[in-house]
Order: C-alpha cells, then sequence, then structure tokens
C-alpha cells in the first residue's frame, strides 16, 4: 500500500470499509424490495406497471447518471461527490419508507438512485488512489465480491425484514447504516488527486443518455399494458433511438466526452461492455418474476423466498473472493464469456417448473448462475481498466458499471413483457392482477365451486410463464458469451499497429 501523501499513514483497511459499505447498500437496494413487491402491491394498491417501476426507476437513474456523477466528480472531487450520494441515498431512502402511495414511492426511489450514481460512480477511482500493488488488488478483489453478493443478497435481507418487521423498513435499513458509511467515509477517505486541468462537463451528451435509457425503458414497461404497437410504446421508442442517435453524435464532438466512441473501437473495452450489459440482465432481472411465483402462488414467506436466492448469492460472494487470485492468468475474454455462459446454463436448467413444482428446481440453476456471477464480478472492472489508456481507466469503470445497471433496467423490463404476455397467453381474465402478484386474492374471490380449477390455472399458468422467462434470460446468457468471445479476439498484430497509426 501507499501512502495518500507524504504525510499521513498508510491508510489500512479503513478507506476499503468505507467504500465496501456504500457500494453493498446501494447494490443491495437493487434487489431488496424483490420479496417486498407482493407486500406493497397490497399496501399501495399498485398495478404490475407500478411494481417493475419500483425497483426500475432505481436503477434506471442510477445507469443513466453514472457517467455523468462522473465526469462531475472529476471537478468537485471523488470524495466530496461519494458524501454528498451517500447523504442523499440515506435521505430518499427514508421517504422511501414514509411513502403512502405508489406515486410517491416511485418518485422517492428516483432519488434514491441519483444518490447511488454518486456514490458508485466514485468507488473505483478512491479504492485505486488509496492502495496500490498487492494491496490495490486485494482490495479490489474484496470489492468485486461485494458486488457479486450484493445484488443477490437483497432478497434475502429483504424477506428477513418484510417478514419481521414490514416493507417499508427494507429502505429503513439504510438510514443507520448510511449515518454509519458516512462517519467511517468523512474520516477515512482522502480526495483523490486530479491532476492536470479541470475537465468540462458534457451536460448535453448526460441529457441526451438519460432520455435515450429512461424512454427505451418506459416504452418496454408500458408496452405490457398498452400494446408493442400503440401510439405511446412507438413514440417513447421513436424519442429514445433519437437521443441515442443525438448522444452519439454529442460525444463524437465533444472536446470532453462522457465517453470517447475511439475507444470502443480499439481492444476489448466495447466486448467488457456488452459483458456488463447482460450479465446483469441475464443473472438478476428475472428474479423478481421468480419472487412473485414464489410468495403469492406458491404461498412461500418472504423469507423463505428471500432464501431460495442463498445458493446464487453464497457461491457469488465465495468465487468472486478468490476469482482474482485464481484467474489471475486467465484472458478476460474466456472469464467474461465462460461466466455468461455459466449464467445462461443456469437459467436454462430452471425452464422445466410445473404447475406444482415447488422452489426446489430454481436451486440448482440459481447455484450455477452464481458461479458465473462471481468469476465475473470482479474481472469487469479490471478489464475495462485494462482495455483503454491509464488516463482513461476512470471514464472506463464508469462506463462498464453504466453498462450494469443499464442491463439490469432493461432487462426488468423486457422479462417482465415476457412474464406478462405469457400469463395471459393463458388466462383470459384478471392476467394482469396475477402477474402483479395478487393470485391468491384472485381465488379468494372466485365462487367456491371453481375455486380449486383456477387455482390450478393460476399455478399452471405463472410456472409456465417463469420458466418462459428463465428461457430468454438463458438464451441472453449464451449469445451474450457467444458476442463476447468474438468481440474480446486478440487482434493481430498488423492490424493493431494499422490502426494505431491511422489514429
Amino acid at each position: 500500500m501507499a501512502p495518500s501523501s507524504s504525510t499521513t499513514p498508510r491508510p489500512g483497511w479503513a478507506p476499503l470499509v468505507a467504500v465496501c459499505l456504500g457500494t453493498f447498500m446501494l447494490l443491495v437496494d437493487v434487489s431488496i424490495v424483490n420479496v417486498a413487491l407482493p407486500r406493497m402491491a397490497l399496501d399501495l394498491d399498485a398495478s404490475f406497471a407500478g411494481l417493475q417501476w419500483v425497483v426500475d426507476v432505481y436503477a434506471l437513474a442510477l445507469a443513466a447518471l453514472l457517467l455523468l456523477v462522473g465526469s462531475l466528480s472529476d471537478v468537485v472531487g471523488r470524495r466530496t461527490t461519494y458524501l454528498a450520494g451517500l447523504g442523499v441515498f440515506v435521505a430518499a431512502s427514508l421517504a422511501c419508507g414514509l411513502a403512502p402511495s405508489q406515486g410517491v414511492l416511485v418518485t422517492a426511489r428516483a432519488v434514491q438512485g441519483i444518490g447511488a450514481a454518486g456514490m458508485f460512480a466514485t468507488t473505483i477511482a478512491l479504492i485505486n488512489a488509496a492502495y496500490t500493488g498487492r494491496a490495490r488488488g486485494a482490495a479490489f478483489g474484496i470489492w468485486g465480491a461485494t458486488n457479486g453478493a450484493a445484488a443477490a443478497a437483497g432478497p434475502i435481507v429483504g424477506g428477513l425484514l418484510t417478514q419481521g418487521l414490514s416493507w417499508r423498513w427494507v429502505f429503513f435499513v439504510n438510514v443507520p447504516i448510511g449515518l454509519i458509511a458516512i462517519a467511517v467515509s468523512r474520516r477515512a477517505l482522502s480526495e483523490p488527486p486530479r491532476g492536470g486541468a479541470r475537465r468540462r462537463i458534457d451536460w448535453a451528451g448526460g441529457a441526451a443518455f438519460t432520455v435515450a435509457a429512461a424512454t427505451a425503458t418506459a416504452a418496454l414497461v408500458r408496452a405490457n399494458e398498452e400494446g408493442w404497437t400503440s401510439a405511446t410504446t412507438l413514440g417513447l421508442l421513436g424519442i429514445g433511438a433519437v437521443a441515442l442517435a443525438s448522444f452519439l453524435v454529442i460525444e463524437a464532438r465533444s472536446p470532453a466526452p462522457l465517453l470517447e466512441l475511439s475507444l470502443l473501437r480499439r481492444g476489448p473495452l466495447a466486448g467488457v461492455l456488452v459483458a456488463a450489459l447482460l450479465y446483469s440482465a441475464a443473472a438478476f432481472s428475472a428474479l423478481i418474476y421468480a419472487s412473485i411465483w414464489l410468495q403469492t402462488v406458491l404461498g412461500l414467506s418472504a423469507i423463505a423466498a428471500g432464501l431460495v436466492t442463498l445458493p446464487l448469492s453464497g457461491l457469488a460472494f465465495v468465487v468472486a473472493a478468490g476469482a482474482g487470485r485464481l484467474l489471475h492468468d486467465v484472458a478476460p475474454r474466456v472469464v467474461l464469456g465462460g461466466g455468461l455462459a455459466l449464467i445462461g446454463a443456469g437459467n436454462l436448467v430452471q425452464i422445466g417448473l410445473g404447475g406444482g413444482s415447488g422452489s426446489a428446481r430454481l436451486l440448482a440453476g440459481l447455484a450455477v448462475v452464481g458461479i458465473g456471477v462471481g468469476a465475473m464480478s470482479p474481472i469487469l472492472a479490471s478489464a475495462a481498466m485494462g482495455a483503454v489508456p491509464q488516463e482513461r481507466t476512470g471514464m472506463a469503470a464508469g462506463a462498464v458499471n453504466t453498462a450494469r445497471q443499464l442491463g439490469f433496467a432493461l432487462g426488468i423490463a423486457v422479462f417482465g413483457a415476457v412474464f406478462s404476455s405469457s400469463i395471459a397467453g393463458r388466462m383470459a381474465t384478471d392476467a394482469h392482477t396475477v402477474a402483479s402478484g395478487g393470485a391468491q386474492g384472485v381465488v379468494a374471490h372466485a365462487p367456491d365451486t371453481a375455486r380449486g380449477r383456477l387455482d390450478a390455472a393460476i399455478h399452471d399458468a405463472v410456472a409456465s410463464a417463469l420458466g418462459t422467462t428463465f428461457l430468454v434470460a438463458g438464451l441472453v446468457g449464451l449469445l451474450g458469451a457467444g458476442l463476447v468471445l468474438a468481440m474480446m479476439r486478440e487482434r493481430r498484430p498488423a492490424a493493431a499497429a494499422e490502426e494505431s497509426f491511422a489514429t
């Protein structure tokens, strides 16, 4: 380890604790609400689209703002940005817990995502500045393990809090933990040197990217209720396409772009970003629909439903903790491609769900997914930074984190469309109610003579829909594996030299 300056002592592990506290908290909140959704739906009278937005708006705000906030942190300072993000996150968590309606909850979740962006955009730079050599490698390994385990541990923590206290406590718990993280961070973190002239902030590029991500996700969510050919869906898709094209034009001409497009043409960075996008979509996005099935159809408690994900979270943590050391000499393309293949295979294991199935079939598949998640998680950041020049490592880190969160947000929307439409194809009525966690209410309000048949039909429809969702997730993982292996293939020296000369 290296001291942060010539007059300060070695940092020890306090900076890593400060960063990992914030990272774990913000990533747990991506999935902690999964098992709480059925209770939220009852208390707040939420629709299926409303449930999607409770999860999706957080991931979307986090993904859409990471690049912009990362650029802003270059100007105002990484430590300052991290602490500000923590403060916003804690305040928004309190607002989420107190929310009296679906609209207030969704709005507070969006603000929570803004705070999370301030935290997540600066974590890699803070660790990179605090440690060197072997200590830096160990620090990134622990940080990667935290990443790999946090998203999958969310349902377990959420189940314990929802059943033991209330769904509101999945948000209230962030307040004391966040205050501790702020106190530790203020003492342990020092401001990394920025060096050189301060960068200009690409506000136009940030706005265009945010609009593109938001409208694309909104279109996928609205398509469930209004159809793919509705004016609203097509209009949102059109706006998203124009915003994306504008972002590419702005970045190509900006003197201080959020993402230098030339980096995507050099080396394997484009492949790493594809891996990050599809990794989050295939590994985590279908879990919220599995939670709805486990609780509202099979009747599991919130705790039991959360514990079903234990094979994923446990193996992800164990594998990630050792991945940096064991896979150090393995080419990143092999680790990332192989990890996506495992994630895809694990999802395919789960497609045989039947109307009378319990949760047992999920466990083996989630274990395979967990191995893939653990292998990929610590490699994504290091592969991104290793794919660009040293002076662009912050940009690469921000881009890969953006891809991860955007993949989760888009995955929820896409798999939600698959899940909902599959149920609608098997049930003439009440499909949206069942999809949003109201299966038990639908059965309870049916005539006594029809309840048995209706309950069996719901079991069959939801299990089949979930199997279809896992099938799509599995194909996404396998397709991603092939794309990553192809895109990250080492170029011939002559081609690389020719491109370098041309640029």
